[in-house]
């Protein structure tokens, strides 16, 4: 599989998917102060922005992002995913994000079409 061109055009790549995520998060929440008015919306457009450049990328996946942001106050958060798919050719990334006021967790999966 390595040394076929062609499988890497239709992979799931990780680090490809990773810098996406956290291009769409520093675009969207950057700098930010945590606000709850905000919040709706900011998950909304950081999981728009991901699947509209993970479209972009034009592989033969469907993709599902979830986003989770939560202020930083010394609540814990403990948060879990499974998935029964073919290891072969789906893929899944999750980014742990952060800044002086929030968290934010963003979860990939690549389901191969």
């Amino acid at each position: 599989m390595d040394d076929d061109p062609s499988a890497e055009e239709t992979a799931f790549v990780v680090d490809e998917v990773s810098s996406i995520v956290k291009e769409s998060l520093e675009a969207v929440i950057g700098r930010h102060p945590y606000e709850h008015k905000r919040v709706t919306q900011w998950v909304s457009s950081v999981e728009e922005q991901c699947l509209g450049q993970l479209s972009k990328l034009n592989k033969p996946f469907k993709y599902i992002v979830t986003c989770i942001i939560m202020q930083k106050n010394g609540a814990g958060l403990q948060s879990a995913s499974s998935c029964f798919w073919d290891n072969t050719t789906d893929g899944s990334c999750t980014v742990r994000w952060e800044n002086k006021h929030l968290y934010c967790i963003v979860s990939v999966f690549g389901l191969a079409i």
